[in-house]
């Protein structure tokens, strides 16, 4: 519906016969003249147009055109009061500001819909009150029976939407600002579906299952199954990036190789959490990037207000700790290795002497190790040239010993071997093995300016001595064994 000022009209017989049904509406109602536009539509034809909305599109004035041609006839009290006018004289002063060029293109799609023999038309258009405050409108119209010949007469009527659309457009906003966050939030996102773990719980429960803990431990199958059936709902743009997946689809299809592994026993805790009703949670979980890459993460889980009775509905947030966690990992290992030869180091071994001491382990061997001519070698081709030695004394004593037995590295140039379980035989094999494995290291290393030599002495636990008193008969026979070492150096000499 689009008017031109100059077109309020109430005389006319035929709308005047039932005015109480008209007036009384509550509904804003206009009865309108289309028989112009029909008119003009058959000029139109009769030139060839054949597509309507083409050819409007080509010219809006044409749309005016149209508009100009429309009377009104007959408007009601709730018209008056929608436009915030006094009088049909005041809204047909106000008619241009009522009807503004907003309201153009809608009023173009009544018109298509009026070429193509429809006797209706629905649209949402945005009219204006005569003090120029915004009216969203969802307006109908209808050609009135026994006018369908001239559409002389047309009821209109302009529903006020304003406040409707007020509210849909603050939702709109408010969820536009919610996704907006969601997706462009530095943490990790994922909104997930819960129903099927929490159907699952519920039937354990049924079953008379009470010490879920005790469940898990019997069967941890089931934490596995309740894995599987995550149902993930959303994720966003920073939980793409962070797995290394292409695009959302991708990552998708891919949780079986995101859940998987270490996440298994952190996540029965968080099913046994949820099973003693705990419906927020935080944990450091391990989940796994779709190159491999073990992602070590702060997991936030909560079941969302409204999902509590169901869990259909839970948000997850993941904040990645793995740079934080290898930097606790390699200051854990500082504080128990030696950071030049990788060995443990000194308080590591004494700490190992205690804990063997108290368990009461029998038997125990101990090798003391000295590295032959570290100071000759720091003094003559600098400490790069003792320390490359250095590394290559861990190197063989690294490979030498397997669990439970330690390598440690406890003095400037002295190692220790702690071998629970060894007797005195078995531990001179190694001993032995430690001569094929300097040999070995030289062979390698040929181009070094300095052979690798070692000087060992081994010594077995006996009853009622203390490991104290045992490393120190390994160090007493590493001492000779050096000796030993240095006279043959001078003989051969």
């Amino acid at each position: 519906m689009q008017t031109s000022p100059g077109q309020v009209s109430t005389s006319n017989n035929e709308i005047d016969r039932d005015p109480d049904f008209f007036d009384l509406s509550p509904s804003p109602m206009w009865l309108e003249d289309y028989s112009g536009v029909k008119a003009l539509f058959a000029e139109w034809r009769d030139a060839g147009v054949s597509d309507l909305a083409a050819y409007l599109a080509e010219d809006p004035e044409r749309v005016r055109r149209c508009s100009a041609l429309i009377r009104v006839l007959k408007v009601n009290e709730r018209v008056l009061q929608l436009y915030k006018v006094a009088d049909l004289a005041e809204l047909e002063e106000n008619l241009s500001v009522i009807f503004s060029a907003d309201m153009m293109k809608t009023h173009a799609q009544e018109l298509v819909a009026l070429w193509q023999g429809e006797l209706t038309f629905f649209s949402h258009a945005v009219n204006y009150t005569a003090a120029g405050d915004r009216l969203d409108i969802q307006l109908s119209g209808k050609i009135m029976p026994g006018h369908e010949h001239d559409w002389s007469l047309v009821l209109v009527v302009t529903e006020d939407m304003t406040e409707r659309e007020g509210a849909r457009a603050a939702q709109a906003a408010s969820e536009q600002f919610a996704r907006g966050l969601f997706e462009h939030s530095p943490v990790s996102l994922w909104v997930e579906d819960f129903s099927e773990i929490k159907k699952l719980l519920d039937e354990l429960r049924f079953r008379g299952i009470q010490d879920f803990r005790v469940f898990t431990d019997v069967h941890p199958e089931f934490v596995n199954r309740c894995m599987s059936e995550i149902r993930v709902i959303d994720i966003n743009h920073t939980t793409i990036k962070l797995f290394g997946a292409p695009d959302k689809r991708v990552l998708l299809h891919s949780l079986g190789r995101i859940f998987r592994d270490k996440m298994v026993q952190p996540f029965r805790e968080q099913l046994i959490d949820l099973w003693n009703g705990h419906l927020f949670q935080t944990r450091e979980v391990v989940n796994y990037a779709l190159d491999g890459r073990e992602l070590h993460l702060m997991l936030q889980f909560s079941v969302l207000p409204g999902a509590e009775d169901d869990w259909s509905l839970v948000q997850v947030a993941l904040t990645d700790i793995t740079a934080r966690k290898a930097a606790e990992a390699y200051l854990e290992f500082l504080g128990k290795h030696d950071a030049l030869t990788k060995l443990f180091n000194r308080s590591f071994y004494i700490d190992e002497l205690n804990r063997l001491q108290r368990n009461g382990t029998e038997p125990i061997s101990i090798i003391i190790i000295d590295l032959n001519n570290l100071k000759e070698v720091n003094d003559s081709l600098g400490h790069a040239a003792g320390d490359d030695l250095l590394r290559r004394a861990g190197e063989v004593l690294g490979k030498l010993v397997e669990a439970p037995g330690h390598a440690a590295r406890i003095g400037g140039d002295e190692f220790a071997l702690t071998l629970p379980g060894l007797d005195e035989v078995h531990a001179g094999k190694i001993l032995k093995d430690l001569d094929g494995l300097c040999d070995l290291n030289n062979q390698f290393y040929s181009t070094a300016s300095s052979r690798l030599s070692l000087s060992a002495g081994l010594a077995t636990s006996r009853d009622g001595e203390s490991l104290e008193a045992t490393a120190r008969r390994a160090d007493n026979a590493m001492y000779e064994a050096k000796r030993e070492y240095h006279r043959k150096l001078s003989a051969g000499s």
